[in-house]
C-alpha cells in the first residue's frame, strides 16, 4: 500500500483497481483488462478518453499561459471568453461566474456568497438553506452540511445547526408514497410539508433552498414532474432563492442543456463542474444572478476587496479545456444525441422491470438507476448495501465499471459519447452480473417474497 489516503473508500480496502489508460468509452487496467466506463469516470467524462481535441487544446494553453491568477483585478481572456460562455448557456439572465476546481469548492462558495448578500443588503437573518434528504452537494465542511448522507456526516462533526442548514423531504416517491396516494396527492403533501417548514422557520430566515435536479450519489432520484414547478412557486412566494445544484445534470447529461430544463423550473443560482471540462481538467463554476453580484461591488470597495478566492479560480488550462468542451457539446450536437441514446437505454432498460431483484428503473437522459429489493411486489429494501456491493463487483468482473448508490441502486451515467451498440454491449454486462446477483441474494437468503 502507497502513502495516499483514498477518497470516499472503505481505507481497509484500497487499491483494488489501477486504471492506466483510456480510449473513448473505454479504461485499461495495469493487467491490460478493458472496462466499459457505466459512469462516465464520477458522473463527469461526458466526451469519452483520448478526445485529441480536447487534449491539444489544454496542450496548446500550457504553450501559451501555464499559470495566471485572478486576485487584485488581474485576469486573462480565456477565463473571461469562458464565464461569457457559460453566462449566455445558463438560463440564469446576466449571470455572473465565480470559477473554482469542483463542485464542493463552487457549493461552498455560494453558502459565502448568500451570506455576503444578505449581509450587505440589511438582511442578516436570512441565512438558513433547504436541503433535501438524502441529497449530496460535496465534502468540504460547508457542502457537507448541504449533503444529507450520513456516510459524509459520521465522525467529522459537521456544523449542520451552525450553518443553519434545514431538511425537507426527498421527493421519491417509490418509497415515500402512502398506501394508495396518487403522485399528484404525494406531491402536494411535500409542498405542503416544504411550506410548513419555511412558515415555521421563518421566511425572513431563509436565504435558498437547494437541489439537484436529478440526484446522483443519492440514488438517481427522479422527483415527480410537478414537484419542482411547485416549489418554485413557493420560494416566489417567501422570496426564497431557488439554487439548482447542476454538477451532474449540466450539459446534456439528462437530454437538455441543464437538468432545471429537464425538470422545466428556473434557478436564480446554479453550480456546475464535471461536465464542464469533460473532467479533463479540474473546473467548476457558481452562478450568481446579476442583482447579487451589483449588491456585493460597493461594501467590496469600501472594505478594498471582495475576500473569498482560490489560487486556481480561473485558471486559464482549466478554461481552456472547459471552452473547448462546451465548443464541442455545440458542433456535435451532444445534448440531442443524449436525448436520443437516452431514450434508448431507458427502453432497453426496461427489459429488466420484471427481474425478480429490481424494484424501481428510473432517470432521465443518460443518467439511470436499477434499484435492487427484497421483496419485490412490497418494495422492501434489504437491511444493507451488501446487494449492491456484490453487484458492482459482479459488473467489474464482467467488464463494467457503474457505482452503486444509496444501498442497492446500480447507477448507469456512461459518456454522452455512448452509441446503441456500447449501450447494448454495457446492458449486456450488466444483465451477466444482474443474474449472478440473484443468485447470490438466494443463497444468502436475503429475498423476503
Amino acid at each position: 500500500m502507497t502513502s495516499l489516503i483514498y477518497p470516499t473508500t472503505n481505507l481497509s480496502q484500497v487499491e483494488q483497481l489501477n486504471i492506466v489508460s483510456g480510449d473513448g468509452i473505454y479504461v485499461y487496467d495495469d493487467a491490460g483488462n478493458e472496462y466499459l466506463e457505466g459512469l462516465a469516470g464520477l458522473w463527469c467524462s461526458s466526451l469519452g478518453y483520448g478526445n485529441r481535441e480536447l487534449i491539444d487544446a489544454i496542450s496548446s494553453q500550457l504553450n501559451t499561459l501555464p499559470y495566471s491568477h485572478m486576485f487584485g483585478g488581474r485576469t486573462h481572456q480565456i477565463g473571461m471568453d469562458l464565464a461569457d460562455k457559460i453566462s449566455d448557456m445558463c438560463p440564469i439572465e446576466n449571470g455572473k461566474i465565480f470559477f473554482a476546481n469542483s463542485g464542493s469548492e463552487a457549493n461552498d462558495t455560494h453558502i459565502k456568497m448568500l451570506r455576503y448578500y444578505f449581509n450587505v443588503t440589511g438582511q442578516p437573518k436570512k441565512k438558513k438553506i433547504i436541503a433535501l434528504e438524502r441529497s449530496y452537494h460535496g465534502v468540504t465542511m460547508a457542502s457537507a452540511a448541504l449533503t444529507g448522507l450520513a456516510a459524509n456526516h459520521t465522525h467529522f462533526d459537521i456544523p449542520l445547526d451552525a450553518l443553519g442548514i434545514l431538511r425537507t423531504d426527498s421527493p421519491h416517491y417509490y418509497h415515500g408514497g402512502s398506501d394508495g396516494e396518487s403522485e399528484a396527492e404525494y406531491t402536494s403533501r411535500l409542498l405542503n410539508s416544504l411550506e410548513s417548514l419555511i412558515l415555521s422557520e421563518g421566511p425572513e430566515t431563509i436565504a435558498a433552498y437547494i437541489a439537484e435536479p436529478i440526484s446522483g450519489a443519492s440514488g438517481v432520484i427522479v422527483p415527480p414532474q410537478d414537484y419542482f414547478p411547485g416549489v418554485q412557486s413557493l420560494l416566489e412566494k417567501y422570496d426564497i432563492l431557488f439554487w439548482s445544484d447542476e454538477v451532474i445534470c449540466g450539459f446534456g447529461r439528462t437530454g437538455n442543456d441543464f437538468g432545471c430544463t429537464t425538470m422545466e423550473f428556473k434557478p436564480q443560482l446554479m453550480t456546475l463542474a464535471k461536465q464542464l471540462s469533460s473532467a479533463y481538467i479540474p473546473v467548476s463554476a457558481s452562478i450568481v444572478p446579476e442583482f447579487m453580484y451589483e449588491a456585493m461591488i460597493e461594501p467590496s470597495a469600501q472594505i478594498g476587496v471582495f475576500g473569498h478566492g482560490y489560487t486556481y479560480t480561473g485558471h486559464p488550462v482549466a478554461c481552456a479545456a472547459a471552452l473547448k468542451t462546451l465548443e464541442i457539446y455545440e458542433r456535435e450536437n451532444l445534448f440531442s444525441h443524449a436525448a436520443q441514446m437516452g431514450e434508448y437505454m431507458h427502453l432497453q432498460l426496461q427489459k429488466f422491470a420484471d427481474h425478480d431483484l429490481v424494484g424501481e428503473i428510473r432517470g432521465k437522459g443518460l443518467i439511470a438507476a436499477v434499484e435492487f429489493v427484497a421483496n419485490k411486489k412490497t418494495g422492501e429494501s434489504f437491511t444493507d448495501g451488501s446487494v449492491g456491493a456484490f453487484a458492482k463487483n459482479a459488473c467489474q468482473e464482467n467488464g463494467l465499471l457503474i457505482r452503486a448508490v444509496a444501498g442497492n441502486s446500480i447507477a448507469f451515467c456512461p459518456p454522452l459519447i455512448i452509441t446503441e451498440e456500447q449501450i447494448d454491449k454495457m446492458l449486456n454486462q450488466f444483465s451477466l452480473s444482474l443474474d449472478a446477483t440473484l443468485e447470490y441474494a438466494n443463497k444468502e437468503g436475503l429475498l423476503s417474497n
